[in-house]
C-alpha cells in the first residue's frame, strides 16, 4: 500500500482540481463536492478500496467532519482514512451510498447524532432519536434535557399512548411552556437559568 503522502499525490494527479491535505495519517478533502469523485477513484482504480468500513461524524466546535475508513478486501490493505469538513450551520456532504451500500446506515447515524446532511441519501432519517427530537446529541454544544422534568410535548405523547400523567408533573410542564423554557439539565455547579 502507498504511504498517505504518495496516495495524496496519486489522487490529485488522477483528479485534476482536487486538493487534499495531510492530517496525521489521514487525508482531508478540501472541497466536499469532490467526495464522490475521490471515493469512486479509490474504489475503481488499481487501489481497489472496495470496502467502506465506517462513516463517522466529529464535532470540532467551529466545523463538523465526516470521517471514512476504506479497505481493499482483495489486496488486504488499508485503512485509507479520508476526512471531509463542513460548516455547522449548513452541514452538507454528498452521500456515498450509491458507491458503498454499507454507508447507508452509518450516514443515517452521523445525521442523527451530528446533523450532517448527506445529500442524495436514499432514506436520511433518524436512527436512535425519534422523529421530532430537537438537536444533535453528539454535538459539543448540545444541551441535554432534564430527565426528571417533562415538557408538554412529552406529556402529549405519553397521554396519546394511554399513560396517565400525574397532575403535578403536568402542571410543571404547562408552567415551563408558559414561560417559553425548555426542561434542560443543569451542569454540576451551575445555577438554574432565570
Amino acid at each position: 500500500m502507498l504511504s498517505t503522502a504518495d496516495l495524496k499525490t496519486k489522487i490529485e494527479a488522477a483528479i485534476p482540481g482536487t486538493t487534499l491535505k495531510l492530517v496525521r495519517e489521514s487525508l482531508l478533502l478540501e472541497n466536499p463536492n469532490d467526495l464522490l469523485k475521490v471515493a469512486r477513484f479509490l474504489k475503481e482504480s488499481d487501489l481497489g478500496l472496495d470496502y467502506l468500513s465506517s462513516v463517522t461524524g466529529a464535532d470540532y466546535l467551529t466545523y463538523l467532519e465526516s470521517v471514512y475508513h476504506f479497505y481493499s478486501m482483495a489486496q488486504k490493505s488499508g485503512p485509507v482514512v479520508l476526512r471531509v469538513r463542513t460548516d455547522r450551520q449548513n452541514p452538507q456532504i454528498p452521500s456515498l451510498t450509491a458507491l458503498y451500500r454499507g454507508a447507508e446506515f452509518q450516514e443515517r447515524e452521523a445525521y442523527d447524532m451530528y446533523g450532517i446532511v448527506y445529500e442524495g441519501h436514499p432514506d436520511l432519517r433518524r436512527v436512535f432519536m425519534w422523529e421530532g427530537f430537537e438537536g444533535w446529541p453528539m454535538r459539543k454544544d448540545y444541551q441535554q434535557e432534564d430527565s426528571e422534568t417533562l415538557e408538554m410535548a412529552d406529556v402529549a405523547w405519553l397521554e396519546n399512548q394511554g399513560v396517565k400523567v400525574p397532575e403535578p408533573i403536568k402542571a410543571k410542564a404547562e408552567e415551563l411552556e408558559k414561560q417559553g423554557k425548555r426542561a434542560l439539565a443543569q451542569k454540576p455547579g451551575q445555577p438554574e437559568p432565570q
